[in-house]
């Protein structure tokens, strides 16, 4: 079976790769008349941690969504509108996660960091609903996926995607809360993806 998906998947590396790159226009150096010596840069580095924080939470977040999506891909073969579009939500909320990166890095040490980081997990749940979209859409039909592809590799994939959802619900929860304890459970996510869709890949083979 000749694997339909190519253009999806080449269109989808080049989003991915924009929206990767466009989270370090957040990162400033200092105006030159601001800065005496080195100690001087230390000390605005060490003012700018949320901006740091908010690049290294969202460069990776966004790298193991691509990991993720390359993985899903190995998988479909072939295409319908539905999964087109599906993957189109995808592309349109990873490219809009440099917003609520720029909103975490400037209101992050602040009064306003329960709202940021709220709206910062939000993407990530609405993310996670067009992963699980996509891969619902692509499974119900399996003349679309790889062939020789088990049932039990497919309910794997979807327990992947699907264990992530309620996740994602509990850390925005807290950023209304307790916003650092969010940003942890987003940090432990890049844990749970990486492993469980490694295992899954070995699963299959």
């Amino acid at each position: 079976m000749e694997k339909e998906t190519g253009r999806i998947e080449g269109f989808s590396d080049g989003v991915f790769a924009i929206a990767i790159t466009l989270l370090v226009l957040d990162l400033h150096v200092p105006e030159a008349d601001s800065i005496r010596n080195g100690n001087d840069i230390l000390i605005f580095m060490k003012n700018q941690w949320p901006t740091f924080l908010a690049f290294i939470l969202s460069f990776f977040s966004i790298f193991i969504m691509w990991v993720n999506h390359h993985k899903i891909f190995k998988q479909i073969y072939s295409r319908n509108s539905g999964i087109m579009f599906a993957n189109g939500l995808i592309l349109f909320l990873v490219s809009a996660v440099s917003y609520p990166t720029a909103l975490l890095a400037k209101y992050f040490n602040g009064e306003a960091a329960s709202v940021v980081v709220a709206i910062y997990t939000g993407i990530f749940v609405l993310i996670n609903l067009a992963y699980n979209l996509l891969w619902y859409l692509a499974s119900k039909n399996k003349k679309l996926l790889r062939p020789g592809i088990t049932d039990l590799a497919i309910k794997k994939i979807h327990n992947n995607y699907l264990y992530g959802l309620p996740i994602y619900i509990i850390a925005l929860t807290f950023s209304f809360w307790i916003p650092v304890v969010s940003l942890i459970i987003i940090l432990g996510l890049w844990i749970f993806w990486a492993l469980s869709s490694g295992k899954i890949e070995m699963s299959m083979k």
